[in-house]
């Protein structure tokens, strides 16, 4: 599968009638927006919905020309949407409870909602662990199996390389090679990805 910028998918999201560009779109963006619901405390059907609407109301300014990439980055105007649908869903949460008689803790909508810097630092650590996954994703599909699993195995399992080329049945060497050409790849998807977003 080719990697596609985010510019690319942007571009295409302008068209209508282009609707693998939708799919494309929520293959990148939808995961990392409801995994951040989850954080933030929604049940998963719920975070699935925020996902969704966050994506649908990005894309309805995004064609009203809404979104300015000069004024900022994606990740920043997604996290704005989606921490508002968040917001959103946490008060339709507590007034269903309220209103079925669900007995709280005693704490308050408002106070059991993350500090607005906390909610930052997790949407951040959401977006790049997105970013990392996706990069992965797309190396694995561009270099030999034995090729990844060796950088897995040195910079994500933390094995030491001699133990990888005994394991792999790689020399030393091609262990190396294998890390520095996949962390590589792996930079430049990040770059790409980010420049965009």
């Amino acid at each position: 599968m080719e990697w596609l910028t985010t510019t690319t998918i942007l571009d295409r999201l302008k068209n209508a009638q282009d609707h693998s560009a939708w799919s494309d779109f929520l293959e990148r963006f939808r995961a990392p927006i409801a995994r951040f619901s989850l954080k933030l405390g929604l049940p998963a059907s719920d975070a699935e919905d925020v996902a969704q609407e966050t994506l649908m109301a990005f894309l309805e300014s995004y064609r009203k020309d809404a979104y300015d990439r000069g004024r900022g980055r994606l990740s920043q105007y997604l996290f704005g949407i989606a921490h508002n649908k968040i917001l959103l869903a946490r008060r339709k949460i507590a007034a269903r409870e309220a209103q079925v008689g669900i007995a709280g803790d005693g704490t308050t909508f408002w106070s059991a909602l993350p500090d607005k810097t906390a909610v930052q630092d997790k949407w951040d650590q959401e977006w790049r662990e997105a970013v990392l996954r996706q990069g992965l994703e797309q190396v694995r599909r561009e270099v030999s199996a034995q090729t990844f699993e060796a950088f897995r195995l040195v910079v994500l399992e933390q094995m030491q390389p001699v133990a990888v080329a005994q394991q792999l049945g790689m020399t030393r060497n091609a262990v190396f090679i294998a890390k520095h050409r996949v962390g590589t790849r792996l930079r430049e998807l990040r770059a790409a990805f980010e420049e965009d977003s």
